[in-house]
């Protein structure tokens, strides 16, 4: 008896709270909105980076170095 109220505790919610799961849903900015993020070294950027002179300077100088555009794109957005 004691494992039929056990097992009909887990099917009806759990023990504790454990046993209920959900699946993840995007969140009201989420939806519609996708933007091309991207992260490099530690620091994330969304959508089109607007570069000043020096910044595009730049990430200019570090593509020809053989960085990746995007990545020379935020790195120097974020510290140049």
């Amino acid at each position: 008896m004691t494992a039929t109220l056990l097992a009909t505790a887990v099917v009806l919610g759990g023990i504790g709270g454990v046993g209920t799961a959900s699946a993840a849903q995007p969140s009201a900015n989420d939806q519609g909105t996708q933007q091309h993020c991207r992260t490099y070294s530690s620091v994330k950027e969304c959508g089109k980076i607007d570069l000043n002179a020096k910044q595009r300077a730049c990430a200019e100088k570090y593509v020809k170095l053989g960085m990746t555009h995007a990545r020379a794109e935020v790195e120097c957005h974020a510290f140049a």
